[in-house]
């Protein structure tokens, strides 16, 4: 080998050896050992570096000049032994140093490689790589005689990207990606490479807000892939799939009723809340949330809220849970017997007013209702909203309670004073009252003598001597009136009043001075068939009947007097139960009457059998007449 050879295998050995170390990388990505030519080279590196020096030993010069043949060949060799880069390959490197416009790359040749900096920046303009980082480049040239290459980071990242997406196809495994932007039809998705997402394909269900996802990192399948033209389209809703399934399987080996388990609140309805138990959704009713009354999921759960619940039912088949909240909290109902007991006063609040009554909330959980009936001693209402409203905070008293049925009857009038043993404490039978007239039946009419208590004057209890057919022939509503009490029963909360009975009883006061065969005189005020009715006092009416007239005329017929014509009349009967009166206009009582007024002496009181006789229009007349044409 000639001194220009050497010299030149040198100068090629000592490039080689310094740009490769131990831990540096060689071409295709794998990093070369250190030989033993290698340190060889270093050593006569070192030694051409220092210079001209003081004479040195003869050993050690003729050492030096001497390089044994058999190294000479081995670094020659280990050069040789790194075959050229190709374009399109992708080889690992060693970041040596980095400037304000490049990065500097080992990658195990002659010369370093300078990429831009730009490809190592973060969409934010952040430096992503330090000095002395292992990074993959992608060759884009290489000359084989000057030892340099161009390569380029980022191409060779987007290689790797466009492999990962490939494999992903292929084998349908899942690859995460960030959503960038809502577009029409669905998102993007930045895979490396932007992808297109279907709206469809975005959740298990139609997604109600799809820019929920954007900026969200997710997990996608790769469904339709196109290289040439840079194509991807994703599934966010088949890796869900798949993950719904694995999940539900695992749900279906611990789903028995009674179990007790964690899920999430997926969605609230007027009935309910919708739970994903992980696979499986189940549904949670309003009347399970609380033991308390609630009208509307959101006063208990909200959406996204992670709740424990326990399994009430479950269909396998048709695969559908029912679940509680309340079933894992104490029953407030197994002891309520022992703090409402019936007689006692409570305060509760009112949560809810139907048309029959209000509930009133006693403690969470525990309701009761006040019936309508119950709410005052004296208003009769329609709506209990005439006295309470809803969140009212009341006083009551409890009736009854029945826990197995989980009802409580309350009332509000019995947790204040009762007004009628109020009032039958200051007033009695006999006693004048006064009130108003609140409103008229076809009986009678009602009072209202205070507060919540009402009496009735019935239609006979109006006049003495007046036929009353409605009340309003005598009374207006909203009239004062004064009334004697006749009947009181605070117990059945009944008063029976009366009108009349503020005025002497005329017709006693007659029956007590006339008697049968007395003579009165009256005035004719109508005519009937049977007779006339007479007049005798303001309010006293009695019935002359037809056979107690004298037959006049060739035909005997009777004949009537006028109305408005006085005469007087004797009295043959008298009805003190029903008010009744019988009168006689007959001859021989006329000639009678003629003596005097008073009482006819020729004329004792009728026997009941005359009065029964009369008032059946049979006088002793009639029967000797009937007599004599018979025995004619």
């Amino acid at each position: 080998m000639s001194l220009d050879t050497e010299g030149s295998s040198v100068e090629l050995a000592r490039d080689s050896a310094k740009s490769q170390t131990p831990s540096e990388p060689g071409q295709n990505g794998l990093s070369r050992l250190p030989t033993t030519s290698d340190a060889s080279l270093v050593e006569a590196e070192a030694s051409a570096d220092a210079g001209p020096t003081a004479p040195e030993s003869a050993a050690e010069a003729e050492s030096e000049a001497t390089l044994e043949a058999g190294e000479i060949s081995s670094l020659m060799e280990s050069v040789g032994a790194a075959p050229p880069l190709s374009r399109g390959e992708i080889v690992r490197g060693q970041i040596l140093n980095i400037t304000d416009n490049d990065v500097f790359v080992d990658v195990g040749l002659k010369s370093e490689a300078a990429i831009p900096r730009i490809e190592f920046l973060t969409p934010e303009g952040d430096l992503k790589v330090q000095v002395g980082d292992t990074v993959d480049v992608w060759v884009e040239r290489f000359d084989e005689q000057e030892g340099t290459v161009a390569v380029s980071y980022r191409k060779a990242v987007y290689e790797k990207i466009w492999e990962e997406i490939e494999r992903s196809f292929h084998e349908e495994t899942p690859i995460r990606g960030r959503v960038l932007e809502r577009i029409k039809g669905g998102l993007v998705v930045d895979l490396g490479v932007k992808a297109f997402l279907p709206g469809s394909q975005a959740d298990l269900r139609a997604h109600p807000n799809p820019d929920e996802l954007v900026g969200q990192e997710i997990e996608c399948r790769v469904i339709k892939l196109n290289r040439k033209r840079g194509n991807v389209v994703v599934s966010r809703r088949a890796v869900l799939e798949q993950e719904l399934q694995r999940r539900k399987a695992a749900l279906l080996e611990q789903l028995t009723e009674g179990a007790v388990l964690t899920g999430r609140v997926k969605n609230l309805t007027e009935y309910g809340a919708f739970v994903d138990l992980g696979g499986m959704d189940g549904l949670l009713h309003v009347t399970d949330l609380s033991w308390r009354r609630v009208n509307h999921p959101s006063e208990v759960v909200q959406v996204g809220q992670e709740v424990q619940v326990k399994v009430l039912k479950f269909d396998r088949e048709k695969g559908r849970i029912s679940l509680g909240v309340k079933q894992l909290l104490p029953d407030p109902w197994e002891d309520a017997e022992s703090r409402y007991a019936p007689g006692s006063l409570v305060r509760g609040r009112v949560v809810s007013l139907t048309d029959y009554g209000a509930f009133v909330e006693l403690e969470p959980g525990i309701e009761g209702l006040i019936h309508v009936s119950e709410m005052s001693w004296g208003k009769r209402m329609r709506h209990p909203s005439k006295i309470l409203k809803q969140d009212d905070y009341v006083e009551v008293r409890v009736l009854e309670i029945h826990s197995e049925q989980r009802r409580i009857s309350l009332s509000l009038r019995q947790a204040l004073p009762d007004p009628w043993q109020a009032f039958a404490e200051r007033a009695s039978v006999g006693s004048v009252v006064r009130g108003r007239v609140r409103h008229f039946t076809d009986f009678g009419a009602f009072v209202e003598i205070e507060d919540g208590i009402d009496g009735l004057i019935h239609v006979s209890n109006f006049s003495w001597t007046k036929e009353v057919r409605h009340p309003s022939e005598m009374l207006q509503k909203g009239q004062e009136v004064e009334a004697v009490v006749l009947e009181l029963d605070p117990a059945k909360r009944r008063i029976a009043l009366g009108l009349k009975q503020l005025q002497p009883d005329v017709w006693e006061s007659f029956f007590n001075k006339v008697a049968v065969g007395d003579w009165v005189r009256g005035k004719v005020i109508r005519k009937a068939s049977f007779g006339v009715f007479v007049e005798i006092e303001e309010g006293i009416e009695g019935l002359c009947h037809a056979s107690e007239f004298e037959p006049q005329g060739k035909n005997g017929e009777t004949v009537f007097p006028a109305v408005g014509s006085e005469h007087q009349f004797r009295v043959v009967r008298l009805n003190r139960e029903e008010k009744k009166i019988g009168l006689s206009l007959r001859s021989a009582d006329r000639a009678a009457s003629q003596e005097g007024p008073g009482k006819s002496k020729e004329s004792p009181p009728l026997s009941r059998m005359a009065e029964a006789l009369s008032s059946a229009g049979i006088t002793s007349a009639t029967v000797a007449r009937a007599r004599g044409e018979t025995e004619g």
